[in-house]
Order: C-alpha cells, then structure tokens, then sequence
C-alpha cells in the first residue's frame, strides 16, 4: 500500500471516526439478548479515546465503598492475582505480531493506539505487599522479569503459573516470597504464531489438576484462512504435572478472561466476540464454559445466528453451536472476571465482577467501567449492575481502561487499569 492512499484513507477514517453519526441504542444484555439485523460496510464506526491522566480524579464507585490507587507508575498491568499471605502479582506487558493485512486494518491498529498508553510493557511480575494491613501497600518490587507478555496468573499448592504469550510457565513459591528464586520451568508451549489476539487467560481447577487456557483466534473472522487457526479460539485443558494439554472448549473467538465459579468447579470466561457487523453486533459475553462444547465462532454466533464472512460454511458446526449465558452488549471488550464473596456487601455478594476495556468501534463508546453481574443460583440473572465508572468521562476524555478484576477474600475489588498503569482497589466501607 502506497504511504499517500494510506495516508487518504486513514484521514477519512479519522473524519468518520469524528462524525458521530451512529443514533445512540440500547445493547442488547442478559440472558436472553434480541440481535439487531447485521450491518456491513467500507468501515467499522472509530472513534479515538482522547486518553487523559486522573490528576486529582478516580473512578466512580457505589455509595458505601471506597476507591484508593494502591499502585501507580506501572508498565501496563493486565491481570492479578492475590496470593495466600494477601500480596498481591501483577501481570505487565504487550504483545502481538500480527501482521495488517487490509487498510482497514492499518486505519483500526492506528485509531486503537490513540487510546492506549505509550509505556513500553515491563514483560514482568511486579509484587504489592501491604504489610500491616492498613490499607497502604507499602512495596512494590519485581517479582520476576525478562517474561514474554505474561497474561494469566493462578496458584496453587506452593506452584505459581503463567500464562506467556507463548507460553504456560511455573514457578515454584513459598509463602511471603518477593522475589521469584529461580527461572521459570516451562510447562506447554502455547499457540504463538502470528498472535493477533495475543493475550493468554488461565485459570486453575479446585484440585489442582488441570489448568485451562485461553487462546483467542488469529483473525476477526478467518480472514487470514482456517489452516491459521489451529489450535486457536478455544480453551485447553492443561495437565498441571505433565503438560499434556487437549482442547477443552471451541469456538470461542477470544476468551480473554477464566474464572472458576466458587462451590460448584465449574469454569466461566469472559469473551470478545467478532467485529464489523454494526455498532450493536455481536455481543460480548459472559458463559460458563463446558467440556466438548463449541460455541459458535466462525461460522455462526450466538448460537445459530450465521456469519457469511465464514468460508467455507459449516451447518453442521452451525447446528451444534450453543448460545452462551449472557450478554454483556456489543463491543465492550470485556477483559477480567472474577466471582465475588459475601465480603464484598448485601448487593454485590452473589454474581460476577466483570472489567470491560471500552470499544474503539463505536462512534458512542460503551465499557469503560467495571461491572457486577448478579446471579440467581449458578446462573447469570437480571441487568448488570455499574461498580466502578468514569474511566471515560462526560467530557469524553478516557482516564482509565479497566482490565483484570480480582476479588481478595479480605473483601476488596483489585483492578488493574492499563491505561493509567495504576492498580485500583476498592473496599466497602467497615
């Protein structure tokens, strides 16, 4: 592509991207979603997220609860994890290599990064410790580095896990370690070619047996061919002793997120679906995740909703796609997960805490916050519920993108904001 049709063409997006042009409407959430009708078109809707620093502000929480920063000055934070003394791992990096291959893809990489921060990912595992208990978490140290965009982070039985772009690896830990005592053991390469969605989500069995990985598609959809996404846009069932590893769910486009469901084992993920269908299309979502199930990527979504663009078709995978358990609405890009505890308050007390990054394919953005489903039994029911907002303010400024949420069975929401490099933690107040 020639630089003055890339120039052209990113210009026209940048004036689309400003028209607002799209009506404002209500996203299809819950268990039950009406789909509006497929739009396409030369261009998904863009829109830049103009990002801001907090200076004196912060997010937004409900009436009885507290927001403070608990870490600041961080490279990227993505995911965390509270260990058993209370300290608290941070996963930081970026990665990805995937080649653009259209302008459009050149155009949506350019008007994604405007919303994104500038500092390099630290590849590393960075340590809170907040030793009295205060409140204040007084260190902050490596805990180990030279990682290749660590992601997903579980522990169990004196083992920590990492989920690499590349690569599942484990550590060994003692309790109140700061520093990781040796390099990592790898455990099971991951799919790393290409890496358009590089992150990889990890989450651990109650018996420690198995580790489940996500691994997102290497395509919006199969664009670049099938033969690429082998072994891709699924979850694997990993031995934790042996590495040997099998598909454990398909079709599932990018399960950014794992969560294990307290009292029943089973595993929930949250996951951004396919693009450039129209502003409200299709929803991202919040499902259990069951053995042997596909879930609909490629060839249809939401169940047996078809998607043309997928070629070949395949009715038959079309026939056995199940629908998910609930939508969060189109575009949210939902990228943390978590069940909360009866710590966390009367109202927050049964449910899913869910960090939603934001779109930049609307010309209204949605996400920019954190979410509380509730649930009725095992199962997702009734509207979510806004926990934390103003990471995207009325001004139209972005101060924040929520990513990973961890509850601390000490009652606090842990968010970690890579867009301000902060980790946020909210408490109710006692």
């Amino acid at each position: 592509m020639k630089y003055s049709g890339a120039l052209t063409a990113l210009s026209m997006a940048l004036l689309l991207a400003g028209c607002g042009s799209e009506a404002d409407s209500t996203q299809a959430r819950g268990p039950d979603p009406k789909l509006p009708e497929a739009q396409r078109g030369l261009l998904p809707s863009m829109k830049i997220a103009e990002p801001v620093a907090w200076g004196d502000s912060k997010p937004t929480v409900p009436q009885g609860y507290t927001i403070s920063a608990i870490a600041t000055g961080l490279a990227i934070p993505r995911q965390t994890l509270v260990l058993p003394n209370g300290d608290i791992l941070v996963a930081e990096g970026r990665g990805g290599s995937a080649a653009k291959l259209k302008p459009k893809d050149v155009i949506a990489s350019y008007i994604k990064a405007q919303g994104n921060t500038q500092v390099k990912g630290g590849n590393r595992l960075t340590l809170l410790r907040d030793a009295d208990g205060d409140g204040t978490y007084e260190l902050k140290t490596v805990f180990a580095e030279n990682l290749n965009a660590p992601y997903g982070l579980a522990y169990a039985n004196g083992k920590l896990y990492v989920a690499n772009q590349d690569a599942l690896v484990r550590f060994d830990y003692t309790d109140g370690q700061t520093k990781a005592s040796a390099a990592p053991t790898k455990l099971a390469d991951l799919p790393s070619a290409i890496n358009h969605h590089w992150t990889k989500s990890l989450a651990i069995s109650d018996d420690a047996r198995y580790l489940y990985v996500g691994i997102g598609s290497n395509s919006n959809v199969t664009e670049r061919g099938m033969e690429v996404e082998i072994d891709r846009a699924m979850v694997w069932q990993i031995d934790a002793q042996t590495g040997a590893h099998k598909p454990y769910a398909t079709g599932i486009r990018n399960p950014t997120a794992l969560t294990i469901q307290p009292g029943t084992g089973q595993l929930w993920a949250v996951v951004n679906e396919r693009d450039e269908l129209g502003p409200d299309l299709v929803p991202d979502y919040l499902s259990s995740v069951r053995e042997g199930q596909f879930y609909g990527w490629p060839y249809s979504y939401w169940g047996q909703n078809v998607d043309s663009r997928a070629q070949p078709q395949n009715p038959a995978k079309v026939a056995a796609a199940v629908k998910p358990d609930y939508s969060l609405g189109s575009h949210v890009a939902a990228l943390g997960v978590d069940f909360s505890i009866p710590a966390m308050g009367e109202k927050f007390a049964q449910g899913a805490f869910v960090g939603e990054h934001g779109s930049w394919n609307r010309d209204n953005p949605v996400g920019y916050k954190v979410i509380f489903v509730p649930f009725s039994g095992d199962k997702p029911a009734g509207e979510p519920i806004d926990f934390a907002t103003g990471f995207r303010g009325d001004d139209g400024k972005t101060r924040g993108r929520p990513v990973g949420v961890t509850v601390d069975p000490r009652g606090a929401l842990i968010i970690a904001d890579d867009l301000a490099n902060t980790i946020w933690r909210v408490t109710p107040n006692r």
